[in-house]
């Protein structure tokens, strides 16, 4: 069954949320599955360092023109006056949902005593988020991991200092630092969070079926899922969720006209988005992923590799596609 979820004001269309993805869950990604059942799309982390903001990618990352409400940005970092002024000039550029990126596991973040390297310090942890919750007066969430290793899987005493802050949700993906995305997750500290607090939990990590999603929710209670790496090149998955949630049957998967025309769809968006020198080149590794099924031995995505124009992907793509309907080509 589906939730329903809640974060501050804002009743989600549903309880499905994109999880903040770096280098993914840019604006053209982010409207996609909102169109394919997402009830939420998180933006990609935006650094609290505002000295960084003047490139053109970060300039990009604070882009929200013809997104949906609620508009949910992550923000990251290690300094509470930092964060809590990102956080203001976030919502000064539109942001309605400002969350806090405790659960990155990259090193380059943590090295910076950012992303699931806080949860190392619980001190701290308490200092941003009492700042951030007193910068802005929308809703701030707080992203985390289950815990530092897997000896001090610390995130029920992180969600009870921040229920206790004043954040609004939270979400918890079942691994830990440590872990990075190795091995399998766990879900019973999400459970243990969700029974141990008044605010709404979302469980993250491994949503990668219908089946596994219910199953998550079942054993967590939580409020809703967050999905990530199941969900490059595979925007659908969203609506595939939500339709076994809410009938207990599985949807039919897209049909391969469909796949090609949201496939087109997003490649004319990030063209659009970056202009074409960095729309070409981010593109290719969305064709990667939406084609690894039907491309099992690469060429194709070697080929398109080496594409260099906006309109000669397009060409590729839909050439693609028609070898693959005349059998031209195998398609899994």
């Amino acid at each position: 069954m589906m939730p329903e979820a809640t974060i501050g004001p804002y009743t989600l269309p549903n309880s499905l949320i994109v999880a903040p993805m770096a280098g993914v869950t840019d604006r053209p990604f982010r409207l996609l599955c909102r169109r394919l059942g997402a009830g939420l799309a998180v933006s990609e982390m935006v650094t609290a360092d505002q000295r960084l903001w003047h490139t053109r990618k970060s300039r990009l990352r604070l882009d929200h023109t013809g997104e949906p409400e609620p508009r949910s940005v992550q923000i990251a970092g290690g300094d509470p006056d930092m964060l809590a002024e990102a956080a203001r000039v976030n919502v000064d550029n539109g942001a309605q949902i400002i969350d806090i990126n405790m659960g990155c596991p990259a090193k380059k973040v943590c090295n910076k005593a950012a992303g699931s390297a806080l949860m190392k310090d619980e001190t701290l942890v308490g200092d941003i988020l009492h700042a951030v919750v007193r910068a802005v007066d929308v809703p701030v969430t707080l992203k985390t991991r289950t815990g530092w290793d897997r000896e001090h899987r610390n995130a029920p005493v992180i969600a009870r200092m921040a229920e206790e802050a004043g954040i609004q949700a939270l979400s918890i993906h079942g691994r830990t630092r440590a872990d990075g995305y190795q091995g399998e997750a766990e879900y019973d500290t999400i459970a243990r969070v969700k029974a141990e607090r008044n605010i709404p939990v979302f469980a993250n990590g491994d949503v990668d079926s219908p089946e596994k999603a219910a199953r998550i929710l079942q054993h967590t209670g939580a409020d809703g899922l967050l999905i990530g790496r199941a969900a490059q090149g595979s925007p659908w998955i969203f609506r595939e969720i939500h339709h076994y949630l809410t009938t207990g049957q599985r949807c039919a998967p897209p049909a391969l006209a469909e796949v090609e025309t949201i496939l087109l769809e997003h490649l004319e968006a990030l063209h659009r988005f970056y202009g074409e020198f960095m729309g070409v080149r981010i593109a290719r590794k969305h064709v990667g992923w939406y084609l690894q099924s039907h491309d099992p031995d690469k060429r194709f995505r070697r080929r398109f590799n080496a594409m260099e124009s906006a309109a000669e992907q397009i060409d590729g793509i839909q050439q693609y596609f028609s070898d693959l309907r005349n059998g031209e080509v195998f398609a899994a």
